[in-house]
């Protein structure tokens, strides 16, 4: 298997890419344990993020989604399914690639939205123009997802367990 960085895989890209789906499935096939920034910080807090938005802002959950990363990139052999927005901030950025191996689970906007039409647990979604957000969101976040990802994969019109089967593959392989 590839030399991973602290045996840990890192999942980061956009809401609606499938990183804490394929981030459950990918830690089983690999025996090793899942986190996800967003579950952490509501186990931590006791309440759901949007009450964490809605309470402390946007900074104060960055700023506890900040904490998480830097607790979690501590241990070894695990997978995390990071939130989209955790690239924003550099640190989050540096800690990540160096203690894992970064792999970028991209989605077109036109997936990306419909995958979370639904979605009432997405803060920054709460907004008249949904689709105008997504497409905001991507323009700003797309260039440091490309920056910090070892590996990227487009996970549009595919299954969980082929998306999983092709990180293996890509992991398996010889540098």
């Amino acid at each position: 298997m590839r030399e991973l960085k602290n045996n840990n895989i890192f999942l980061i890209g956009p809401m609606g890419a499938g990183k804490s789906s394929i981030g459950k499935y990918l830690a089983k096939s690999l025996n090793k344990k899942f986190y996800d920034t967003d579950e952490e910080i509501e186990k931590r807090t006791g309440v759901d993020i949007c009450w964490v938005f809605d309470l402390e802002g946007e900074e104060g959950f960055r700023h506890r989604e900040s904490a998480v990363i830097e607790e979690l990139t501590k241990l070894t052999g695990i997978v995390l399914a990071t939130g989209g927005g955790s690239v924003l901030n550099e640190e989050n950025r540096t800690l990540l690639a160096e203690h894992g191996t970064v792999i970028y689970l991209d989605v077109s906007l036109e997936y990306q939205s419909n995958r979370t039409i639904n979605e009432s647990r997405r803060p920054l979604l709460r907004a008249p123009n949904r689709d105008a957000v997504l497409e905001q969101l991507h323009i700003e976040r797309k260039p440091l997802y490309e920056s910090l990802a070892d590996w990227r994969m487009l996970t549009d019109n595919r299954t969980i367990p082929s998306i999983v089967d092709e990180i293996v593959k890509w992991l398996n392989q010889k540098d």
